[in-house]
């Protein structure tokens, strides 16, 4: 198989893992500071929405069908 085609399987199956899951939630930035005997710390979030996963498994397709293609 060739490396555009390995890349598109695994973008598909990527996809299919977010779709599965609804989308992804995942941690941006954690950031802890200690000031005397409290500690502070926030932690920012992010989210990977369905829709990604289904822009990934296009992408995929794409690529599959191009690798496909014989030169000419």
């Amino acid at each position: 198989m060739r490396p555009m085609g390995i890349v598109g399987v695994v973008l598909i199956v990527l996809g299919a893992v977010v779709l599965a899951q609804r989308g992804i939630s995942y941690t941006k930035d954690r950031d802890s500071t200690n000031i005397g005997p409290v500690q502070i710390s926030t932690v920012k979030k992010g989210f990977l929405p369905p829709v990604a996963g289904v822009i990934a498994i296009v992408a995929g397709v794409v690529l599959i069908a191009v690798g496909r293609q014989r030169p000419l």
